[in-house]
């Protein structure tokens, strides 16, 4: 199954997130890769057609990915 371009940047976004939580100390890494996929999770009956929304969503979590993987943010609550 071929991934349209959108999909593929969705995924990849996920597979930053789950990086950055690796960097993060080995007690709030939980923490952190379970924010993410809740984040996802919350997302994933947004229609495929609807470009506009996940364009959104895209832009919403590159801006949180770039907050979050600040060292100064030590951990995050689910």
């Amino acid at each position: 199954m071929r991934l349209s371009g959108l999909q593929r940047e969705v995924l990849a976004l996920y597979r930053k997130c789950l990086r950055e939580a690796s960097k993060k100390p080995a007690d709030v890494q939980l923490n952190f890769r379970n924010y993410a996929r809740n984040e996802f999770k919350k997302h994933s009956l947004l229609d495929k057609k609807d470009f506009a929304a996940i364009e959104y969503l895209l832009r919403k979590g590159q801006r949180q990915l770039e907050i979050y993987s600040s060292p100064g943010i030590k951990n995050i609550m689910v």
